[in-house]
């Protein structure tokens, strides 16, 4: 993997950045420290957490815990980037001040750190001026608590809104946007979580104007494309969120071009994000090492533009503009 700059910030993330939404719960802390451990060999330093994760499975929180119990057993938190999300608790979306300092003490506590690299905010209340959320994030980064801070699952008239009171009252504002995107267009009615927002044509124009970081999440479709490529039966979850005649033409041509390029279904799907003209990071979820191995090989992945198109829309691509490694 290479590291790339958010804009706005100093932080130079890996390209790929590991979501650890089953870290400590689903994953036992024997292999959740395998799997960061892995991460880290393979040059990645940027991980993705959220402080309920694992309270719907196991126990408040395993997510922060494990991790804050591997970075103490390693002494690598300076080589890492850690975000981690608040504003939730038990379902109910929660933006006061009061709220948003409770969460983040408490993912301090558990991460075992005295800062969060970028802290995001896990939902939006809409009913809550942006005002008030933005004042408060600019005293925690005032504090040292947070070093910089985005949002997740915000509509793009309140991330605006939010940017023009920022930058009206001489504040800082989000250096990153948390969405749900894959190559693979999810189907709205089978999304039973209502508060996610989805990336589309709206949401791509304002980063490429603002050149907003993005940070996908779902970024693999749940592995619909690799699963596909396998013939690993798709779940009736997966089938019903992303099983559509626009994603079976999206796969044909995925499998086409990792075949010109000598990738695999898994490298192309990623390559997709991490080729848009803004700055995208996506956030992978990997139940095995196999599975992390595989992803990260598309670490130094860029697309041509027409390779995206071709992706997107079917419009032919260049054999003779192959694409080179970010490394080359």
């Amino acid at each position: 993997m290479i590291c790339k700059n958010i804009p706005g910030t100093d932080l130079n993330p890996s390209s790929i950045c590991l979501g650890a939404v089953l870290i400590g719960s689903s994953i036992d802390t024997k292999n959740s420290f395998l799997m960061l451990d892995s991460f880290v060999e393979s040059a990645g330093n940027f991980i993705d957490t959220a402080h309920i994760y694992s309270d719907w499975i196991k126990g408040k929180s395993l997510s922060e815990k494990t991790i804050g119990k591997w970075i103490k057993e390693r002494g690598n938190r300076k080589e890492l980037i850690i975000g981690t999300k608040g504003g939730i608790r038990d379902g109910v979306i929660r933006l006061s001040r009061d709220e948003i300092i409770r969460d983040l003490n408490e993912s301090l506590e558990y991460l075992g750190t005295g800062y969060i690299d970028l802290y995001w905010l896990h939902r939006d209340d809409p009913n809550r001026p942006v005002a008030d959320i933005i004042e408060t994030l600019n005293e925690l980064e005032g504090k040292g608590k947070i070093r910089y801070f985005g949002c997740c699952n915000w509509k793009i008239e309140r991330i605006r809104e939010a940017m023009v009171y920022a930058s009206d009252n001489k504040l800082k504002c989000f250096v990153g946007n948390q969405v749900m995107w894959s190559l693979a267009v999810p189907n709205t009615n089978a999304i039973e979580d209502k508060t996610f927002v989805m990336m589309n044509k709206n949401g791509i124009g304002f980063h490429k104007k603002t050149l907003l970081a993005v940070m996908p999440y779902s970024s693999q479709a749940q592995g619909f494309f690799t699963k596909m490529h396998k013939g690993i039966p798709l779940s009736d979850h997966i089938r019903k969120l992303y099983y559509s005649k626009e994603n079976i033409k999206r796969f044909e041509r995925v499998k086409k071009l990792a075949h010109d390029l000598s990738r695999s279904v898994t490298e192309i799907s990623l390559g997709y994000l991490m080729s848009q003209p803004f700055t995208t990071i996506p956030i992978i979820g990997c139940r095995t090492l196999e599975q992390l191995a595989e992803s990260l090989k598309a670490g130094d992945l860029a697309l041509k533009p027409d390779m995206v198109k071709y992706l997107e829309e079917g419009k032919q691509y260049l054999i003779s503009s192959i694409y080179q490694s970010r490394s080359s």
